[in-house]
């Protein structure tokens, strides 16, 4: 595990925009995982996906329910957030009450909207129409509030191994704005912010089916979320629902995902408009600091 880490720590050349990135993994004799951009016997690129995979179709869903004088199409959320969505009713034949332009709207945390009530113009005849739903986690009309997030973690102090606009994996919107920061596996991770907790996962180990590991995403009161990705398998100790205060425990780092070795994925984000993307935010200390004493650090 600490050569792995020692590794992750001196890769701060992953971060460099200047360089087109291409990385080599590769397994010497002794079992130890290298990644290095020079391209040696048995070695194979490496593609890194750092995109979240947090499906949420199961939770914000359009429902029909029908009646005598038609259809009532209702979205419901079981979500503990507030969903952006967007309905679109295409290729319409026979259907009166039919919208001219998509229906938008915010539905509430554990909630349901009704979105459009339909009847056929023809009773004689059935009603056809195919219904598109976009939905977005969080209400883009919240505006962002001046905040200066307390390190996430307890001890160190760690390097962060990857900054924002990141070419190695900090290029797409959802996580142009994040930081990596190399920490032993174990590590105490704490809430930066209070809010309420809106997605875990908690089951995944080593890389599994999802980039992004297990993680915690905490929504907090002006409408940004931060997110904790990779931890350790079956760390988590929150749960989807609960009020969490700053410096409260929520999990322990980990290695999980598609990680090069043992850090903190560390983003805030917001709906800018059915869609979650990451923005700017600041640490109240520098990442290299001391441990955060007022937060339980030793």
């Amino acid at each position: 595990m600490l050569g792995r880490l020692a590794l992750l720590c001196a890769l701060p050349w992953l971060a460099s925009p200047a360089l087109a990135l291409t990385v080599y993994k590769y397994v010497d004799a002794n079992g130890v995982v290298t990644y290095t951009d020079q391209k040696v016997k048995g070695a194979q690129v490496f593609t890194f996906n750092d995109q979240m995979v947090e499906n949420i179709d199961s939770q914000v869903r359009l429902e029909t329910r029908k009646h005598a004088a038609g259809e009532t199409l209702v979205v419901r959320n079981d979500l503990f957030a507030p969903v952006d969505v967007e309905l679109v009713l295409a290729d319409a034949q026979n259907v009166a009450g039919l919208p001219d332009k998509p229906i938008r709207w915010i539905v509430g945390p554990r909630s349901e909207m009704r979105l459009a009530s339909l009847a056929p113009r023809d009773r004689s005849q059935p009603m056809r129409y195919t219904p598109r739903l976009k939905h977005a986690l969080g209400d883009p009309r919240l505006l962002p509030k001046p905040y200066r997030y307390p390190l996430p973690w307890v001890g160190g102090p760690f390097r962060q191994t990857q900054g924002a606009n990141g070419q190695y994996s900090h290029f797409t919107p959802k996580g142009r704005y994040a930081v990596d920061i190399a920490m032993p596996v174990g590590t105490p991770i704490v809430a930066a912010r209070g809010g309420v907790v809106v997605k875990v996962e908690n089951e995944q180990t080593g890389r599994g089916t999802n980039p992004s590991g297990n993680f915690v995403r905490v929504l907090h009161d002006d409408g940004t979320m931060s997110v904790y990705l990779h931890l350790e398998r079956g760390s988590v100790s929150v749960r989807e629902g609960q009020l969490v205060k700053v410096g409260q425990q929520i999990a322990r780092s980990g290695n999980t995902g598609n990680s090069t070795g043992p850090h903190l994925h560390f983003v805030v984000q917001r709906n800018v408009g059915l869609a979650v993307e990451s923005i700017p935010f600041e640490f109240a200390q520098a990442v290299s600091s001391m441990p955060n004493f007022a937060q339980g650090g030793d």
